[in-house]
């Protein structure tokens, strides 16, 4: 049996193919620009491009058609129903055994699908993630923003910066899996944000593996306004009660952390009114440390002081999602699907 085991995954190495999947919506730029990207790219690895317009109103065809000469490359367009069952519509069109599935405003280093290749060559895994970075040409505000999602000092490393192979869940910005995992698992919900945590959860209990690929690292435009950065983090907030609701065994203290961050802000403002300096001395010396910190990384003053502004707008805007959602699963015993429906997608018909 081990024989055999090992021998599949030796088959599965060698005869790697390829399929990135790329949702879209009313986004053409964007895929110009990742699509730039590929063109680019070190090595002869052959793969296919599948990009799915997910009920755009401003279509990417004209901008995908550019590029037929160039990549292999699919364009579809279905009603709209959210990036994960839009993923899954592209894994079900593609002719790989392997899926790599990129945000549409992401960027390729030159180097990235052959250190994916390389990597699953010498480690293979049925999903991986990849984290990502910012780019040398993106704004002062998406490198702020970068920085408060990607930083020790702020996640922690979760969203794949720190070099944990165990259980890593991989985020669909920047994540491969294999065919076998797809078909085996479903694919994606229709939850969003937070689908693809939910994929990850449910591919480790059905005894797949997943590893961090940390080389294997994209640029990610995010978003390019504090409201539409704000409305992100919030909904990363809101969704989590909900995939602790779903995976129980999930659960973690650590999720608590900036509700409690803001809490204690409030509570930190609250005793200065009556003299009493040492919880807001001690906050001002974490935004200390992480101006510090940002100063460093970026190397840019600007960068750094808005990364204290997009940091404070992540806490408050997760932690309030957080146990606003908290609040309505545990103690009002509210339906996710109901309460909260504009976290859901249906399936396209």
């Amino acid at each position: 049996m081990a024989f055999v085991f090992c021998l599949f995954t030796f088959v599965s190495m060698v005869a790697l193919h390829f399929s990135f999947i790329i949702p879209v919506y009313n986004r053409p730029d964007e895929i110009k620009e990742l699509l730039d990207s590929f063109l680019i790219q070190d090595g002869d690895i052959a793969y296919e491009i599948i990009i799915v317009e997910d009920g755009s109103q401003i279509s990417s065809k004209e901008v995908v058609d550019r590029y037929s000469s160039q990549l292999n490359i699919t364009y579809c367009f279905k009603p709209n129903s959210g990036p994960g069952d839009s993923r899954n519509f592209g894994m079900k069109m593609a002719k790989g055994n392997y899926f790599i599935i990129l945000d549409s405003d992401c960027l390729l280093p030159k180097h990235y699908i052959q250190t994916v290749a390389n990597n699953l060559k010498d480690n293979y895994v049925d999903c991986f993630g990849g984290p990502d970075a910012a780019h040398s040409s993106f704004t002062s505000l998406q490198k702020a923003i970068n920085f408060a999602m990607t930083s020790f000092i702020t996640t922690g490393g979760i969203r794949g910066g720190k070099a944990s192979n165990e259980k890593f869940q991989p985020r669909s910005f920047n994540m491969g899996i294999s065919k076998e995992a797809f078909e085996s698992s479903g694919g994606f919900g229709v939850i969003h944000p937070g689908e693809d945590p939910d994929l990850s959860i449910r591919l480790i209990s059905l005894g797949f593996k997943t590893k961090l690929f940390s080389e294997a690292f994209v640029y990610h435009k995010r978003r390019i306004s504090w409201s539409k950065f704000y409305n992100q983090v919030h909904k990363f907030g809101l969704v989590r009660p909900i995939l602790n609701h779903w995976h129980p065994h999930t659960n973690r203290l650590v999720f608590w952390l900036p509700t409690l961050f803001c809490l204690g802000f409030i509570i930190a403002i609250v005793f200065a009114g009556f003299g009493y300096l040492l919880p807001i001395i001690g906050y001002g010396l974490y935004f200390f440390v992480a101006f510090i910190i940002a100063i460093l990384t970026t190397k840019h003053l600007g960068v750094a002081l808005q990364s204290m502004l997009a940091i404070a707008i992540q806490f408050f805007g997760y932690g309030y999602g957080f146990l606003k959602s908290t609040l309505a699963i545990k103690l009002f015993n509210k339906v996710p699907e109901q309460h909260f429906p504009n976290l859901f997608f249906k399936h396209a018909d």
